[in-house]
């Protein structure tokens, strides 16, 4: 075996990489956590500080555009050198939002109203870096027909499911999907609750390395 040279070397030092900002997922969702971890990034979760109440009047996907932005907004303040995803999602029942139903009777009375009608799940993306300036939001509008549903059905679903944390109390990542019908959508996993598409779309925009 050759003996080691001790010598220096006389090459051109590579480089060294530029530091990657951080990524902070803008959300306490579970859903939105496990979905982010599929991108093989490395983050960080933080709660935003923001009131979800809709303004009066507000359109679903309006609501879902703004609440997406200022949670990003909200988190990139706190953390003004990190790269911050906001996302909200609303259920759009022929122009009313739908949100979180945190209760079985509100379960049982949205699932009611969507049991046989078309709802459009409006899932608002914002990305946010106040160090770099860089803002960016899109949204991935998701058609779910309803199957018509009876009340033992309703019943039996939330039972097994207890989905009061989703927005139109459906799981379709789940046994929410023997609700349904039909999805059109061009992002997958918007309905879960974060476009992945749309999400690595932004992230490379804002400088992060993606496949």
């Amino acid at each position: 075996m050759a003996p080691i040279s001790s010598t220096p070397s006389t090459s051109t030092p590579t480089t060294p990489p530029s530091t990657v900002r951080p990524l902070i997922l803008g959300s306490t969702s579970r859903y939105r956590r496990e979905l982010l971890e599929r991108l093989g990034q490395d983050f960080k979760v933080a709660a935003p500080n923001v009131d979800e109440t809709p303004h009066p009047g507000e359109a679903p996907r309006a609501l879902a555009e703004r609440l997406a932005l200022a949670k990003a907004r909200e988190v990139a303040l706190r953390h003004p050198h990190a790269i911050v995803i906001g996302s909200d999602q609303v259920a759009d029942l022929h122009g009313e939002p739908l949100g979180k139903p945190g209760t079985h009777e509100r379960a049982v009375e949205q699932l009611r109203r969507m049991s046989g009608q078309t709802v459009i799940f409006q899932t608002a993306l914002a990305v946010v870096c106040m160090d770099t300036g860089f803002e960016r939001s899109d949204l991935a509008a998701v058609e779910v027909q309803f199957r018509t549903l009876d009340g033992a059905e309703i019943e039996r679903y939330l039972r097994a499911e207890e989905p009061y944390d989703c927005a139109g109390s459906a799981k379709s990542e789940g046994l929410g999907i023997a609700l349904l019908e039909a999805i059109v959508s061009d992002d997958p996993t918007a309905l879960v609750g974060l476009p992945l598409i749309r999400t690595a779309r932004l992230l490379r925009a804002a400088g992060r390395t993606l496949p």
